[in-house]
């Protein structure tokens, strides 16, 4: 998303148009859902996608012409059993793909993009708001800590029901989660953390490592990473670390007594999603020594340990794609894009 956001920036400051393609709807078994984003550029060429295959060559095809008449729409493309093969797809299902023509003096357009880039960066949620007629977008704004910004069209009473229930899509709107407030807390700097974190920055969580080692928290070892917080483990807060219900924490350090001491700090926090690596026996007895130190069981529901999907990863690689993969399926069951 930054990448693409950055590439539809310049295209516009440099004083061309832009076609940004997206998907709003989509029905049955698809390549990409709701969300997923392509830019194309003047001369054809794109970034980003919205599932690749027939699909997105016709609709690289359509920018084209979005180009030619400088006039946004929506186009419906069916990927039923029928209809498949023609495609050049093997799924099934309907989507619905917006085409969204920017002209290079659109400054309120461009202003939306700039504050959704350094919306990226921070901590607070953000849905990208489209106003819908006649299935076409003729408005489009920014909704975040309880206000719409860049549209005085909206009806904000109508939008703030499909915040809270997830529902994308209605007659009259496309809300479209593109910031998910949190971070993801990871305690220790070890070769496991070191392949975790640029994977949980490239599928879009905000990552703090926290690290006692001046060695394993440099800038060097984690450069996606949004803060590096060096302190101690027996004293997060005292270290700058304030937990709340929306961040997700991993302990990683490099000892057991390490990783009971964050343990202990922030189970009682109520962060919803605590992972620890170790095996089934320092699972069993972290948990032991927590419950003998007044952790309640109700909290320890939200530990995870071992930590990860389970895929029978062994490496430091391989144990990265697997505890990413279930802070994707938390994130997504709790709302998150």
């Amino acid at each position: 998303m930054k990448k693409l956001l950055d590439s539809v920036i310049a295209l516009l400051e440099g004083g061309s148009d832009a076609v940004l393609v997206s998907v709003i709807g989509s029905t049955g078994s698809t390549p990409r859902g709701a969300g997923a984003k392509m830019l194309v550029r003047p001369d054809g060429s794109s970034i980003g996608t919205i599932g690749g295959g027939r699909v997105e060559y016709e609709a690289q095809k359509h920018a084209a012409a979005i180009y030619a008449d400088r006039r946004s729409g929506t186009v419906g493309y069916n990927l039923a059993p029928n209809d498949v093969a023609d495609l050049g797809m093997i799924c099934g299902g309907k989507v619905t793909v917006y085409f969204q023509y920017i002209a290079a003096g659109d400054e309120n357009a461009l202003a939306l993009l700039r504050y959704l880039r350094t919306a990226l960066e921070g901590t607070e949620s953000v849905w990208l708001v489209r106003k819908l007629k006649d299935n076409d977008v003729i408005d489009m704004g920014l909704y975040t800590q309880g206000r719409l910004l860049f549209s005085s069209t909206i009806d904000v009473d109508a939008i703030r029901p499909m915040l809270k229930s997830r529902t994308m899509i209605s007659e009259d709107y496309h809300v479209e989660p593109i910031v998910t407030e949190g971070t993801v807390y990871v305690f220790g700097g070890g070769h496991v953390s070191q392949q975790l974190v640029p994977v949980l920055s490239k599928v879009g969580f905000r990552v703090v490592v926290f690290e006692d080692r001046p060695e394993f928290s440099t800038p060097e070892l984690f450069p996606t990473a949004a803060e590096i917080i060096r302190g101690d483990f027996k004293d997060i807060k005292g270290s700058g670390v304030e937990l709340t219900s929306r961040d997700y924490v991993v302990v990683m350090t490099r000892g057991h007594q390490n990783d009971y001491e964050v343990l202990a700090q922030a189970l009682p926090t109520g962060v919803p999603y605590v992972g620890c690596i170790g095996s089934s026996r320092k699972v069993a007895t972290t948990t032991e020594r927590l419950l003998a130190a007044g952790v309640s069981r109700e909290m320890l529901a939200h530990l995870y340990s071992p930590i990860g999907l389970s895929i029978k990863a062994e490496t430091p690689e391989e144990i990265a794609i697997s505890v990413t993969a279930q802070l994707i399926l938390h994130r997504a069951e709790r709302g998150g894009n």
